[in-house]
């Protein structure tokens, strides 16, 4: 079934009868540009038999909202990928801290606490230090950067994992401690 317009987007793998597989490099109103085996030409979709070469999928009569279908699917994708497990042990966190909580209580009694399960707060400082491991290879892999510039950079990242090191208590293995 040949594609319109507006079915089509930037990116996108199509399949043309004659020059093959192309990936769509810019739209107007009537024509796409497609890079086919890295010759551009200038297509018009509705009649030259272009085709997807990408998965798609129709929804029709589905009694559903939107927002609902996209949390539960969501869900599903999350629970079947194992990236939130619900009362299940946090790999990392020191075995005294497991299904505790963090508790924020400010100076001002009619201001209420804060409370965040231990795992929450444990997962974002995990982050935090993979992030900034990210961060200092980029820096030393960096061609743009002088020496000189790489040294300071690194050195507000060694400050970063210092100032972290009030954390290093809630790891279970020392090897993931900010510093080492």
């Amino acid at each position: 079934m040949p594609l319109n317009i507006e079915s089509l987007h930037i990116g996108m793998r199509v399949t043309h009868p004659r020059y093959g597989i192309g990936i769509i490099k810019a739209l107007t109103q009537h024509t796409a540009d497609i890079s086919f085996d890295d010759t551009p030409r200038t297509v018009d979709p509705s009649s030259s038999e272009l085709t997807s070469t990408e998965a798609t999928a129709t929804l029709t009569e589905l009694q559903v909202p939107l927002a609902n279908l996209i949390r539960e699917t969501t869900q599903a994708v999350v629970d079947a990928l194992g990236f939130e497990k619900r009362d299940v042990i946090v790999e990392g966190l020191a075995n005294r801290w497991q299904r505790g909580s963090l508790i924020m209580q400010p100076a001002d009694s009619s201001i209420q606490a804060k409370e965040v399960p231990i795992e929450t707060f444990f997962h974002k400082i995990v982050m935090v230090r993979n992030q900034l491991r990210v961060l200092e290879q980029k820096v030393n892999a960096s061609d743009k950067l002088s020496d000189a510039d790489k040294f300071d950079i690194q050195q507000y990242i060694t400050r970063c994992y210092g100032s972290l090191t009030t954390f290093n208590v809630l790891f279970k293995r020392k090897e993931d401690h900010f510093g080492n």
